[in-house]
């Protein structure tokens, strides 16, 4: 047992405020030197929109996500209807016969045509992720839940094509694509199907996380993206392409080898753009103290695996650009969801903070790299489908932190804006210097700890944006200062503005 001294009550009252002020007392300093450009930023920071019940319409929250996801205004959001929920993500469930087909898009064209509208005017990336699983060789047919809502983890099964020449598999995709693009398609037997649909389709993703999805490999991924690639382009000339979509990079360097090698494809195909994926996530033991070293950790791994990534694209094939559009956090507890009677554990409000914080760190970085696109994951998650992804809440659809920093990110920072030459004194916080396209300086800072963190600024102030434990989800917070001295509240992201 540890005895501890006894103290006057002078002595103590001096130790208290020593480990009070160990935080704050002791301001950290950033240096910026305005002069020095080290690159113009080609980066956008956007999100995913990932198909799920809480957005079909009727939903309690499906105005108000769809509502915020339009005023943000974000380009480059990513679309996704995924394998948890085959009827709202494949639109041919069952295969053709020789008297009718399965085509149905009662259940995914609501949500789809909500996103168009949401994010008219701006680029988008469609990725229908998932493979009808009867193209697929399996033991016995995969079944599916009849629910639209119900959650199935196993409908991506088998591993090689029933159709090795892929006229199954591109002939899919080329008429989902021209239902969209070009008011319906002509199905397998001849039948025409009428939408009505004239919308543009700027980028399509093929296929996703193919690392874990039908265990892909690099060979077959390469001729099956050819494939894809080669019937969309028919029926949507303009669109491009998105390839890989990798959960986990770092485990399949070969993957970015072979795929952007362009003898491995067939003349003409195009790389527009490579895309891979990151999350933290804590142990199970882990208590939210110490996930806010995990995280940032773990983001420093990341990093280090887009370095390397980006080595092999400049290589092979440097006119390929990068989307990272899953960025994010997922809990321990998430792990746990598909096990039966599971209930999702509270969430504190601090780990919302944690991951917005954890993003724009991210952002900060892939910024500081070239990287074209700064995803983060995703605007709706909820329990049994990853609810720590979440970026509104699943029951109102109000903003949480998560959302309100990358709305902090996109009012202030984009392509075009120049990154300068910026160094702090202290490992717990990040600061970057930016000369906007439009004249003004401002420093990106964020605070990578549970407390405050007293900072000089290397000039004064004008204005500061804050996205931190005091807001939470809730607007984010405007001040106008005059000063060079601030404090980042705990988990802070924070733009300041110069003066000049």
């Amino acid at each position: 047992m540890l005895i501890e001294p006894k103290l006057s009550s002078r002595a103590a009252l001096l130790v208290f405020v020593s480990l009070a002020c160990r935080p704050v007392c002791n301001a950290q300093k950033v240096s910026v030197a305005w002069d020095k450009v080290e690159r113009v930023s080609n980066t956008t920071a956007t999100l995913q929109v990932v198909v799920n019940p809480p957005l079909r319409p009727g939903s309690a929250i499906h105005d108000r996500a769809f509502a915020e996801l339009k005023a943000l205004g974000a380009d480059y959001v990513r679309y996704v209807p995924w394998l948890p929920y085959p009827k709202l993500a494949v639109a041919e469930l069952e295969p053709p016969s020789e008297d009718k087909t399965s085509w149905d898009f009662s259940l995914i064209d609501p949500m789809t045509i909500d996103f168009f509208r949401a994010t008219a005017g701006h680029s988008t990336i469609l990725n229908f992720s998932t493979i009808p699983a009867w193209m697929f060789k399996t033991q016995k047919p995969v079944a599916y839940p009849q629910d639209p809502d119900a959650v199935t983890w196993d409908y991506t099964q088998g591993t090689e094509l029933r159709d090795p020449s892929m006229k199954e598999l591109s002939g899919y995709y080329a008429r989902l694509v021209s239902w969209y693009v070009n008011g319906g398609f002509t199905d397998e037997l001849g039948k025409r199907h009428d939408s009505g649909h004239h919308f543009e389709i700027p980028y399509w993703e093929v296929f996703n996380e193919v690392d874990f999805e039908h265990n892909t490999t690099p060979e077959q991924y390469t001729a099956r993206y050819d494939a894809v690639v080669s019937a969309i382009h028919k029926v949507s000339p303009k669109t491009r392409f998105v390839g890989l979509a990798l959960a986990m990079p770092s485990l399949r360097p070969e993957m970015f080898e072979y795929f952007l090698n362009h003898k491995n494809h067939q003349p003409g195909i195009p790389l527009d753009m490579i895309s891979y994926h990151f999350y933290a996530s804590p142990a199970p033991d882990e208590t939210p103290e110490v996930q806010q070293y995990t995280f940032f950790a773990q983001a420093d791994g990341f990093l280090n695996t887009t370095r390397y990534i980006e080595q092999i694209r400049k290589r092979l094939s440097p006119e390929t650009r990068t989307t990272i559009d899953e960025i994010g956090c997922i809990s321990a507890d998430d792990g746990e969801q598909g096990k039966p009677g599971h209930v999702t554990a509270p969430i504190p409000d601090s780990y919302w903070n944690l991951c917005g914080a954890t993003y724009a760190y991210v952002f900060g970085n892939l910024a500081s790299m070239g990287i074209d696109v700064a995803g983060e994951s995703q605007l709706v998650g909820y329990p049994t489908q990853f609810p720590s992804v979440t970026m509104l809440d699943w029951n109102t659809g109000a903003p949480n932190a998560r959302f309100r920093v990358l709305e902090l990110l996109t009012n202030n920072f984009g392509p075009g804006d120049k990154i300068v030459a910026t160094t702090s004194n202290a490992s717990e916080l990040y600061a970057l210097g930016f000369l906007t396209r439009n004249g003004d300086h401002k420093l990106l800072l964020i605070n990578k700890r549970a407390h405050d963190l007293a900072v000089t600024l290397p000039q004064k102030a004008g204005q500061i944006q804050s996205v931190d434990l005091t807001t939470g989800g809730g607007p984010i917070a405007k001040q106008s200062v005059d000063t060079a001295q601030i404090t980042l509240r705990p988990y802070s992201v924070t733009v300041a503005t110069i003066q000049k």
